[in-house]
């Protein structure tokens, strides 16, 4: 089943909040499925340790950042001619992190509506997923990959930040028009349990080369 599925031009997306191992899965599932990954550009983010260290100076600059990059990206992958899989969606830039900014107060209503303004324009041009990929897991869990992954600019985010965005992720999440699979990653290690990936994977070709599809 897996070679029928790798043979079909398939647009893959893996949403989740920070921490909740979108970039172990897209790599687990490109390999698996021979599909070409697209990873989000977090290292060569030239604002994103100064928007840790001071939000509300750097919220406007930094989304604005992500959504260019994300939007090209977004251009580059449409024009393949193969199967494709993309750590996080541009769509949470706008419905999660830029929201929570705004409702945060981190940035300003201003900002905030020059930014949807131009996410509303682009959104126009945007092929939504075949399949959308959302990892739920518990500010626990997300806390503990973090601080696994050490990623110095990320030791300053608060609990509360991310219990927000979970918030916000399961808001969206519920009101996505498009197809979407919910996978709850809290009591699952598809990184270092090969039957716990399988079970992944088996979610996945259901979904997409499923009975009923």
């Amino acid at each position: 089943m897996s070679e029928e599925i790798s043979k079909k031009n398939t647009f893959i997306a893996i949403a989740g909040n920070i921490g909740a191992g979108k970039s172990s899965l897209t790599d687990l599932l490109a390999k698996h499925f021979r599909w070409q990954a697209y990873f989000e550009s977090v290292d060569n983010n030239p604002y994103l340790s100064d928007f840790y260290e001071d939000m509300r100076r750097w919220s406007f600059n930094l989304q604005v950042y992500f959504l260019s990059s994300r939007f090209q990206k977004h251009k580059e992958m449409v024009k393949q001619k193969q199967s494709l899989i993309q750590d996080r969606t541009i769509y949470e830039d706008a419905e999660i992190f830029a929201k929570n900014l705004n409702e945060m107060g981190l940035m300003s209503e201003r900002d905030y509506k020059n930014y949807r303004s131009l996410f509303n324009e682009m959104s126009e041009f945007l092929q939504p997923p075949d399949l959308l990929i959302y990892l739920r897991a518990q500010v626990p869990t997300l806390v503990r990959q973090i601080q696994q992954r050490g990623r110095q600019y990320e030791n300053s985010i608060r609990i509360d930040y991310l219990e927000r965005l979970n918030q916000l992720y399961e808001d969206w999440i519920d009101r996505y028009p498009h197809e979407k699979l919910i996978i709850d990653t809290d009591d699952i290690d598809y990184v270092n349990e090969k039957e716990d990936l399988g079970k992944v994977i088996e979610l996945i070709e259901q979904r997409l080369f499923g009975l009923f599809n």
